[in-house]
């Protein structure tokens, strides 16, 4: 499944949008709010699945 379809899939009900924007050379960023939550350029891979969700729990649950 997708970052997209996972995030959906779990907050549908606190998630007011969402934004899918290409990147050049493999750009892989996810924001929320504006503040990067994660970057594949900083941390040199790909997020693992259910990492996204990982992270937004922690946002929205806060």
């Amino acid at each position: 499944m997708s970052v997209a379809g996972e995030l959906l899939s779990n907050y549908q009900h606190d998630i007011s949008a969402l934004r899918l924007v290409t990147g050049d050379k493999g750009v892989f960023d996810v924001r929320v709010d504006g503040d990067l939550i994660y970057s594949k350029d900083e941390t040199g891979r790909h997020a693992e699945p259910g990492e996204m969700v990982d992270l937004a729990r922690g946002i929205i649950e806060a």
